[in-house]
């Protein structure tokens, strides 16, 4: 698996499936599995590396009990148009993965993976979204000009985000010592 490391935060692909589309993205973060896990396992971290133009907000009270079932709701703005969203946890394997499906919200299709891999002291990071949009015969089209630039962008913001919230440590450069006469 190629990953990219912390300094330089990596780039989500978008595959054309047919009507799916899969945006997958994979970053490597210098924190700890066990660590790292509880930031995403708190579904309101998620305002936190959601881009601001979106005034996205997770509506359901703290706390959320994380587990197969768990529904969240949100609200967010999309080029100025209120929307409310609704997902349901539909896989929960702590430490490891989980996976959000929607429920109610602007897409046909929303599901979202994500793992979690140890790397030494680092975690890789993977997030797979399958999704489709909704327009009947026009989709693809409102896909390719509209909404893929739009997922492309928070998932590349998000990317940023989490760099600058777990970032690699600094290390302080030994003195060189002294040439012995």
């Amino acid at each position: 698996m190629t990953t990219t490391p912390s300094t330089t935060p990596p780039t989500p692909t978008v595959d054309v499936q047919g009507p799916l589309r899969v945006l997958e993205m994979t970053q490597r973060l210098p924190v700890r599995r066990e660590a790292l896990f509880p930031f995403f396992a708190d579904a309101h971290n998620l305002e936190r590396i959601t881009p601001t133009f979106l005034k996205f907000r997770v509506i359901t009270p703290k706390p959320i009990d994380m587990r197969v079932g768990a529904l969240i709701d949100y609200r967010l703005k999309l080029h100025g148009i209120p929307i409310r969203w609704r997902t349901q946890i539909t896989g929960w394997d702590p430490q490891t993965s989980f996976r959000d499906e929607q429920l109610r919200g602007p897409y046909k299709l929303w599901r979202h993976t994500h793992t979690f891999e140890e790397d030494g002291d680092a975690t890789v990071c993977h997030d797979r979204v399958e999704y489709r949009v909704p327009g009947g015969p026009l989709a693809p089209l409102i896909e390719k000009w509209f909404v893929r630039k739009d997922v492309v962008s928070i998932f590349a913001y998000r990317a940023k985000a989490l760099d600058e919230l777990f970032p690699a440590p600094k290390h302080d450069p030994q003195p060189t010592p002294e040439p012995k006469a």
